[in-house]
């Protein structure tokens, strides 16, 4: 599956894809849009990309780069 094709999925198939086939690895807090609180959430990789999902399963984002690999660089 690429990533445009996950995109195109309702919240209850790309919920079903982390399951099933996405690899948990670890925690991660997202910055919010206008410097408000972080959100807590983990990150998946699923296939040749990664998502982060937030803790209440509202927010799935995902993305190209691994941002597990961007907060371990700081």
């Amino acid at each position: 599956m690429t990533i445009e094709a996950f995109k195109e999925l309702t919240v209850e198939k790309k919920l079903s894809e982390l399951k099933y086939n996405g690899e948990l690895l670890g925690s991660y807090e997202r910055n919010s849009e206008h410097n408000g609180p972080k959100t807590p959430g983990d990150i998946f990789a699923l296939y040749d990309f990664w998502v982060y999902l937030s803790e209440d399963e509202e927010t799935i984002i995902p993305s190209r780069r691994n941002p597990l690999a961007t907060a371990e660089e700081e």
